[in-house]
């Protein structure tokens, strides 16, 4: 006999008892359906989240390095004085060769800055002369870009080196009044 066979010959009372089991059974497939679904469309969501959360972490650190070196870029350039010019500085370094000469050069449009350009050249500098003036130029307390080093060896003593840099100091523009 077949399952068909099975039902028909049944009382009244069971099959109705059997029916009830089956839409029981039925409702709660269709929950459990409904219910897996949901999981996977908030598992879904929460990995997308996962993904934009890692991303936006990777974005804060790197505007807190820019907001780091913006506020050390104002914090240099509030150091600068009107009267400051790239020969004051050579100056206040104190690194001093055979022969220094400070030639001046037209500086660069920047945005909110001014930029008071000169060729230095300094001849008779030991190796490490030329690498603290170099530092102390980058380092210093006041915004300063080197824009072109040229290092060469001097023929009477090749212990010396003369130095030609191209640098600009970095002021900041006058605000424009409304």
């Amino acid at each position: 006999m077949n399952l068909r066979e099975r039902y028909e010959q049944l009382e009244p009372a069971q099959r109705l008892k059997i029916g009830y089991l089956l839409v029981a059974l039925l409702v709660l497939a269709l929950i459990y359906s409904a219910l897996f679904d949901r999981i996977r469309g908030l598992e879904k969501k929460r990995l997308s989240r996962e993904a934009a959360l890692t991303e936006m972490m990777v974005l804060k650190q790197r505007y807190r390095e820019a907001s780091a070196g913006a506020q050390k870029l104002a914090n240099r350039l509030s150091a600068v004085a009107p009267d400051d010019s790239p020969a004051k500085l050579i100056e206040e370094i104190g690194i001093k060769g055979k022969n220094s000469q400070i030639k001046p050069l037209k500086g660069e449009d920047r945005p909110g800055f001014l930029e008071d350009a000169a060729e230095v050249r300094i001849e008779g500098l030991t190796a490490n002369e030329a690498v603290n003036l170099l530092h102390r130029l980058e380092k210093g307390a006041k915004p300063v870009v080197i824009k072109k080093a040229n290092l060469k060896t001097r023929y009477d003593d090749p212990a010396k080196l003369d130095v030609t840099l191209n640098i600009a100091l970095l002021k900041p523009a006058p605000q424009e009044k409304k």
